[in-house]
């Protein structure tokens, strides 16, 4: 699939996961949707990120939860829901809170959500 294909994949997925979310009952904003090349080396170099990062292809996003309310969520076991929802739509689909450091072992990205095509 050339890499337009895999956007618009992506894309149609992420539509699906909103409207999921605002189901439940919770809203969502963008968080990180599009980063440059410079802005994932800079993030690799500190340890927040990866050099080849899929936010770089426009096939990754954070988003971020808010409850009812308009509090924003931060909780895994709130967003651990939205991720196996995610992982169902598609075999290429991949959510970060099943990310697990190398360092310390912790869920380290619960508010990201990629189609793997690597």
């Amino acid at each position: 699939m050339s890499l337009s294909q895999e956007q618009c994949w992506f894309a149609k997925d992420i539509s699906l996961l909103i409207k999921e979310i605002n189901l439940k009952g919770y809203q969502c904003t963008f968080g990180e949707a599009l980063r440059t090349q410079e802005q994932a080396d800079i993030y690799a170099k500190e340890g927040k990120g990866i050099h080849d990062s899929l936010h770089c292809s426009k096939l990754a996003i954070d988003l971020n939860l808010f409850d009812g309310n308009g509090n924003y969520i931060t909780d895994y076991k709130i967003y651990e829901p939205f991720g196996i929802y995610w992982e169902a739509l598609g075999s290429k689909n991949r959510w970060g809170g099943f990310f697990v450091s190398k360092y310390n072992g912790h869920i380290v990205d619960s508010d990201h959500f990629e189609r793997n095509v690597k």
